[in-house]
């Protein structure tokens, strides 16, 4: 889908109902692997349905096997499990190390919203594990490349502003569609850490909210 400013049929219902204020800051947020914990989750999700994660690559499904095989799962069983993670697995993440108090104290600064890729039918479940762990801020549900949403988002303030997300191809579609954001790359889980492509000439890349923190509120100041 395309998103435009100027054609409001265009733009999805979440982006029309998030408020913005244009005297703030704005701060734009990715879940999975920034404020939770996903791959933990997942993995324990999936272990008790028979299957073993081995994390030797930043991927979903090539990193899950059936226990004692040597070829990962095929993608029809992988995104089967993860529609069903997304239904039913959200007891199953917890929350990236201090990001629902890094969250809070810059809410005093700028607004934030939430921009996730989960897909629709996890909404509720997204939602209600964001407000269980102190994060209830305004969710946008997106799919494909972040950078339409972002820039949709940012256009409303007249203040800085600035994405975070664990995936490359998001904070370059970002920094295309949106050049005026501030981009951030965080990997929450240690494990995926090495794994994960970055591109620290073009997005800054901090793994911990204790860092990240003070740089977004030096961004924001």
């Amino acid at each position: 889908m395309t998103l435009t400013a100027t054609s409001s049929n265009l733009i999805p219902a979440d982006l029309q109902s998030a408020k913005i204020d244009s005297h703030r800051p704005l701060l734009i947020v990715d879940v999975d692997e920034v404020l939770a914990l996903f791959m933990a989750g997942f993995q324990r999700f999936v272990e008790r349905h028979g299957f073993e994660m081995r994390l030797t690559k930043f991927a979903l499904f090539q990193n899950i096997y059936a226990k004692g095989e040597d070829n990962h799962i095929d993608m029809l069983v992988g995104k089967t499990l993860f529609d069903d993670f997304f239904m039913s697995g959200g007891k199953d993440m917890d929350p990236a190390p201090g990001a629902a108090d890094a969250l809070a104290n810059l809410s005093n600064q700028a607004g934030i919203v939430i921009l996730t890729n989960a897909p629709e039918h996890g909404r509720d479940e997204r939602a209600r594990w964001l407000k269980r762990h102190g994060m209830d801020y305004p969710l946008v549900i997106n799919s494909g490349l972040k950078g339409p949403a972002a820039a949709n988002l940012a256009a409303r303030t007249q203040k800085a502003s600035a994405f975070i997300d664990d995936l490359l191809p998001n904070l370059s579609s970002v920094a295309a569609d949106a050049p005026q954001v501030k981009t951030f790359q965080m990997v929450a889980d240690p494990r995926l850490r090495p794994l994960a492509p970055s591109d620290p000439d073009n997005h800054t890349r901090i793994d911990d909210w204790t860092l990240l923190h003070p740089a977004l509120e030096q961004h924001f100041t």
